[in-house]
């Protein structure tokens, strides 16, 4: 046989496998659908982790209480990624290898899940509802069909919000603190998206690197550029320090704005009076102990009694996110494939007490990315602007 003969087959059998690929029914039997996640268990991010894995776990046993879906119940395998690109590789190799999953579920962390969602992807394997910085995770998959993000561009978010608070604060003069890396340049980049409107300046940015405590000289910028607005590009520690030194200067002129990592129940919860006053980026609803939302009361008082924790908007969003993957489990019907399921969920939309509205997926991003402003006031976040207020 001669070379291009070989080369031929090689290349036919290769798209072959492929395609057989991208049909997969890994992780699915008669009675039993297999899906994994990867989260931080060891890492920065591990205190919060508990409320993202049990939210998922009591939607899931939920499910299987009433019998599963077509007949199949969910078995949910955890892996730790220690919020380190490497270590989720190798947790989603064995998702995939040894575990046979059939998807991924609300996997956590920007850098793990670009480190990790081609892998998947590739493999035949549906990751849907990764948490982190959707428009880079969507990039580097190369758009795949098998993704799903849910989260929030940060450029977007960050470029509605700034131009409300232009329109309505009359602000001037506005300054940046951001992180180094994807995160900051998604922030940045929503500010370049409110600049074209017009009415403001940037006049001082800041940069911090991950892991930093010590906020003092990025604030200090700010006050000496006499700024009347700070967008913070900050999580949930990173939030507290701003807001520490920002305080200690007795600075009660200039208003924060915190962008949609760092608008936490969390950073209310620990922050205390030093956050009090502090403007957040919200894309979801929040609920606490007195909420008037029947379901959301239901979901609370069913997560404490099962897990003896107060869930918080974590544990929330993974508890909604994980209703959205079934409803697409079960709008693909019996005959289960990932591919099938992608096909099946760009029709499945959802509304829950966390959302603010319908949601479906337009180019397999949520949409429409609606934000409110949110307000620290004793001690709790309160709603200052509805989503889509101008």
């Amino acid at each position: 046989m001669n070379l291009s003969r070989r080369l031929l087959i090689l290349a036919t059998t290769g798209a072959l496998a492929g395609a057989v690929q991208a049909q997969t029914t890994q992780g699915v039997s008669d009675n039993e659908i297999v899906i994994g996640t990867h989260i931080d268990l060891s890492g920065p991010a591990a205190p919060g982790m508990p409320m993202l894995r049990n939210g998922m776990q009591l939607r899931i046993d939920e499910l299987n209480a009433a019998g599963g879906v077509h007949g199949r119940k969910i078995r949910l395998i955890v892996e730790d990624n220690g919020s380190q690109p490497q270590l989720a590789v190798r947790a989603v190799q064995k998702l995939i290898k040894s575990d046979g999953v059939f998807a991924i579920v609300n996997p956590f962390g920007s850098g793990p899940n670009a480190a990790t969602v081609k892998l998947a992807n590739d493999a035949g394997v549906m990751v849907f509802a990764p948490w982190g910085a959707s428009g880079i995770i969507q990039k580097v998959s190369g758009n795949s069909p098998l993704l799903f993000t849910t989260v929030m561009n940060y450029d977007t978010t960050t470029a509605s919000a700034l131009t409300w608070a232009v329109n309505n604060w009359k602000t001037q003069k506005v300054g940046v603190i951001y992180q180094e890396g994807p995160f900051g340049d998604l922030v940045r980049g929503g500010i370049t998206q409110a600049l074209k409107g017009g009415g403001f300046t940037v006049a001082a940015e800041a940069a911090y690197k991950v892991g930093d405590i010590d906020f003092s000289s990025q604030v200090a910028k700010m006050k000496a550029a006499n700024v009347d607005l700070i967008v913070a590009g900050t999580v949930v520690r990173e939030t507290l320090g701003v807001m520490s030194e920002v305080k200690k200067l007795n600075w009660s002129q200039v208003k924060v704005l915190t962008t949609i990592p760092g608008r936490s129940s969390i950073v209310a919860r620990l922050g205390k009076d030093s956050v009090e006053g502090l403007y957040g980026i919200g894309g979801w609803k929040l609920h606490d102990a007195d909420s008037t939302d029947p379901v959301a009361k239901k979901f609370m008082t069913d997560f404490k009694a099962k897990f003896n924790l107060d869930a918080d908007e974590n544990a929330a969003n993974a508890y909604s996110y994980t209703s959205w993957f079934i409803a697409g489990l079960q709008a693909a019907g019996r005959n289960l494939t990932s591919a099938g399921m992608a096909k099946s969920m760009a029709g499945v939309t959802h509304q829950d007490f966390t959302t603010f509205n319908r949601q479906s997926f337009t180019n397999n991003h949520v949409g429409p990315e609606l934000v409110s402003i949110d307000q620290i006031k004793g001690g709790k976040w309160v709603q200052v602007a509805a989503p889509g207020s101008k």
